[in-house]
């Protein structure tokens, strides 16, 4: 159950892996993938009754999705990549908030105006700069998990919340990242350090500063997620995680392959420095 338009499965590069690895073990075990898209509506409940499935892996969606319920209900063995949380079903996916806090002091470790190239809040996918504390109410769990802790990192670092600028981008690509950057650097008081929360939201930043002329990392550290091909190639400072290998975890769950005993299958996560971030810390 793919809660995106189905050509994101095809054309983002997070997706691209995961279902890389969920797709090795279907043809591992000679069982077939079915992709669903779905729009939040009550009207994907149907799609999720009417499925001849053995079993559902949830992509990352929101907490209100109609389909988490409609899953649960049907009694087939069930995986959720990356949250919501449902009860007796066992979520992969790293510990988005630490790992956020960690990539976050590496960013904003001499910034005073620092900023964040963010996912969407809602299914709106309204493209707009916040400032200050994080909304009550943000449904993607990944896109709350990872502000909170850039915004903790920030923090800890001595900086005021009110300091901290989001720019929400409405969908994830480096077109979107590189222009949001734009604006935010020919602001009259343009960021100092860039925290994106992909690759590909990074590397529209480091497009938009170049064409600025603005040097990284001297004047502007940048740090992208999940240590893409891509990102090794422009020598970024990322956060690296497999998705592909929680994609096999995931198709492993809900073909009965791995023990669900444990509700929660925390992946593992690291920071790879490269030459967009400064080679020391500190204030």
């Amino acid at each position: 159950m793919f809660g995106e338009r189905l050509t994101y499965a095809f054309d983002d590069p997070q997706a691209a892996r995961f279902l890389g690895g969920v797709a090795e073990v279907c043809a591992a075990e000679a069982v077939g993938l079915t992709l669903v898209p779905t729009t939040g509506q009550d009207s994907d409940t149907a799609r999720v009754a009417d499925a001849a499935v053995d079993g559902f892996v949830i992509w990352t969606t929101t907490e209100e999705d109609p389909i988490l319920d409609a899953v649960t209900a049907t009694g087939l063995p069930a995986v959720i990549h990356a949250g919501p949380e449902r009860p007796g079903v066992p979520i992969v996916g790293i510990d988005d908030r630490a790992a956020a806090a960690a990539i976050g002091q590496v960013a904003f470790a001499e910034a005073t105006r620092p900023a964040v190239l963010s996912f969407p809040l809602d299914r709106d996918r309204r493209r707009q700069i916040l400032r200050g504390l994080i909304p009550t109410h943000v449904p993607f769990p990944v896109t709350r998990h990872r502000w909170q802790g850039l915004a903790e990192a920030w923090t800890t670092l001595g900086g005021a919340p009110e300091q901290l600028r989001v720019a929400v981008c409405p969908e994830n690509s480096a077109a979107c990242g590189e222009a949001l950057a734009q604006e935010l650097l020919t602001d009259d008081q343009p960021p100092d350090a860039i925290a994106a929360m992909s690759d590909e939201l990074a590397l529209g930043a480091l497009r938009a500063a170049e064409r600025a002329g603005i040097a990284v990392p001297a004047a502007l550290p940048i740090t992208g997620w999940d240590d893409s091909p891509a990102a090794a190639a422009a020598g970024l400072t990322t956060l690296a995680q497999s998705l592909r290998e929680q994609g096999i975890c995931c198709a492993q769950l809900a073909l009965g392959k791995v023990s669900p005993s444990t509700r929660d299958h925390r992946a593992r996560w690291h920071i790879v420095r490269r030459r967009t971030t400064r080679p020391t810390i500190g204030r």
